[in-house]
């Protein structure tokens, strides 16, 4: 038995869940996620707790037992307390700011870059530390667009100039020996 699988998810106040079969939409006040998830899956919501059972041990529904629990709870954390990603701009005249809703980054390019955020994410940026927190209820996407963000200037192991995650460790070279 799936160890995730089996575990129920539990459902904060304030947040609505409807199951219609497969399909799972939730609603907090952060926002609003649905999913359709694969047949066969039974998912139930019982007393402020949603349970996922799989129909038989083969092994599709054993793979998708413990992923579609972690789905359902990322919606659940999603829409009640959201997700955020921090980056840190790192680098001589790199910097980053909001204008209006998009980023602006200022890294090393004879161009500003503008990143426009999609429906339910925000950026914001602490000019003083440097670093541009990404804020939104859908887990996926709020790591895709910081993983996007970081794909304009990935960090370069010579200076450690670039885009990082806040708690990303980048590998550092030598560099040239130097003439002898």
């Amino acid at each position: 038995m799936s160890r995730i699988g089996r575990m129920p998810v539990a459902v904060p106040e304030g947040v609505n869940v409807e199951i219609k079969g497969t399909h799972v939409s939730v609603k907090g006040p952060k926002g609003e996620l649905s999913h359709t998830f694969p047949s066969g899956m039974l998912i139930s919501f019982e007393s402020d707790q949603i349970l996922v059972q799989r129909p038989t041990d083969n092994r599709i529904d054993r793979s998708m037992h413990g992923m579609t629990r972690a789905l359902i709870n990322n919606m659940v954390v999603g829409v009640s307390s959201g997700y955020e990603k921090i980056l840190e701009v790192n680098g001589v005249g790199y910097r980053a700011e909001v204008n209006g809703a998009n980023l602006v980054l200022y890294v090393g390019y004879s161009h500003p870059v503008v990143i426009e955020p999609p429906q339910g994410i925000s950026f914001e940026v602490d000019t003083r530390t440097r670093q541009i927190k990404v804020q939104g209820h859908d887990k996926q996407m709020v790591g895709q667009i910081a993983a996007d963000i970081r794909k304009v200037r990935p960090p370069e192991p010579y200076k450690g100039k670039g885009i990082r995650y806040i708690n990303e460790v980048v590998r550092r070279k030598a560099g040239k020996a130097g003439k002898v």
